[in-house]
């Protein structure tokens, strides 16, 4: 089928949505989570092709990204089986006013409709993306990036097998067979047949969507997310953070980009950094980071001098970012500046230091003495995410079910007129 095919046979597929209970959504997913788990041998073959494809052309993490196992396939169902286990909140009244004249005003939450998604390498953005489109009551369009476009496609297929099975309408999830720039351009304008865009991936497909999309779209994070450490850090805990924020996954949005110090502790702290990040994990047989580092952080360890770039890059790979500030101040100055309002963390004892980072640092998820990597939606309690929004309209941070869903007002009466 074209793209516009697959498009207006998943929005005819609404209807098939509107009269499924809680309890039917959720034997859906609980069947798409059997399927997906009995088509595991299937999925990782055809993701060893995809991997095997991509070799050479894409950075090594993000090879991590592409590369599926039984773990993370079994992450996926089990993903599937926790959006079972959430509150479905599709219907519920959020408000209801009561007018002089005999009126009753309700609030109604109410699907969204037709939520579509663009994402490049991580094939598990399949499964996520369906799970919360149909607890939430939307159908789903994805599409996917080349890269990952077999192991999308057999996980699809798994999915729909599982709703088939289940009683429900395959074809409230479908996957367009087209990666080429056309049919995302087609799935962007789209208007009328899609209610809700959102793109996941690096910042030149979140840019073409924000740029070029006449349906509504929501910008999903890139992340240059900062840690800073105060000068009433505790640097053992400080480093660890960064340890982890960095290197976990430096593929990821959540990860570190930017670690800004203190001057009152740079000289202590600094080396102590170097050391974790760089000299140990050599020793290790470890990725060694490679530090970029502004002038003041140059003349206390060696590394990369920083150009102005550096402060303003997602780089999605073993390389830090790091600078020293003057103050709390500076720290919340420079963030305001580089950020792209997605995590930010401070590592400090002091209340007050941490309450003014808090309050004056605009961004998604800002955290004290936690690492950046926890702005995910199965850590907030979200079962899993649609993707991470660094907007400030419908939604911001990690998007669950509330976020792809909107409200219809309901009025009763007896007669009113006006």
């Amino acid at each position: 089928m074209t793209t516009m095919e697959i498009i207006r046979r998943t929005r005819a597929a609404r209807s098939s949505l509107h009269t499924l209970t809680a309890e039917d959504k959720n034997r859906l997913l609980l069947s798409m989570a059997q399927s997906l788990r009995q088509h595991t041998d299937d999925i990782l073959a055809i993701n060893a092709r995809d991997v095997e494809t991509a070799r050479g052309k894409i950075s090594d993490v993000m090879l991590d990204r592409l590369r599926l196992d039984e773990g993370r396939v079994a992450a996926m169902a089990d993903g599937l089986c926790a959006v079972s286990r959430l509150p479905d909140h599709t219907g519920r009244i959020l408000s209801e006013v009561k007018r002089p004249n005999g009126m009753t005003i309700y609030k109604k939450q109410v699907p969204l409709g037709l939520v579509a998604i663009i994402y490049e390498s991580r094939p598990n953005v399949t499964s996520d993306a369906a799970a919360l489109a149909i607890k939430s009551g939307n159908v789903c369009v994805l599409r996917s990036g080349r890269e990952a476009i077999g192991s999308a496609r057999a996980i699809t297929a798994a999915l729909k097998e599982g709703i088939a099975a289940a009683g429900g309408n395959p074809d409230i999830l479908n996957i367009l067979e087209d990666t080429s720039h056309d049919s995302a351009r087609q799935l962007m304008q789209a208007k009328g047949l899609v209610d809700l865009l959102i793109p996941r991936g690096g910042a030149g497909l979140i840019r073409a969507c924000v740029e070029n999309a006449t349906v509504p779209c929501i910008e999903t994070g890139t992340g240059i997310c900062h840690v800073y450490v105060d000068e009433f850090a505790d640097l053992e805990k400080a480093v660890k953070i960064i340890i982890n924020a960095k290197t976990s996954r430096p593929s990821v949005c959540n990860a570190e980009e930017v670690c800004l110090v203190h001057r009152a502790v740079a000289e202590k702290f600094l080396p102590i950094l170097k050391k974790a990040l760089v000299d140990d994990r050599q020793a290790a047989g470890q990725i060694p980071v490679e530090l970029r580092l502004d002038p003041a952080t140059a003349r206390i360890i060696p590394g990369t001098p920083a150009s102005e770039r550096d402060f303003d890059t997602e780089f999605l790979d073993y390389i830090l970012a790091v600078a020293v500030v003057d103050s709390v101040d500076a720290a919340i100055a420079h963030i305001l500046q580089h950020s792209t309002g997605h995590s930010e963390a401070i590592v400090t004892e002091n209340a007050e230091n941490a309450r003014r980072f808090e309050e004056e640092t605009d961004s998604a998820a800002v955290y004290v003495n936690v690492s950046t990597r926890f702005t995910d939606g199965g850590e907030f309690g979200l079962g899993c995410e649609m993707g991470i929004s660094t907007q400030k309209l419908h939604a911001r941070g990690p998007m669950g079910l509330d976020e792809l869903s909107t409200y219809k007002y309901i009025i009763h009466g007896n007669g009113q007129t006006r």
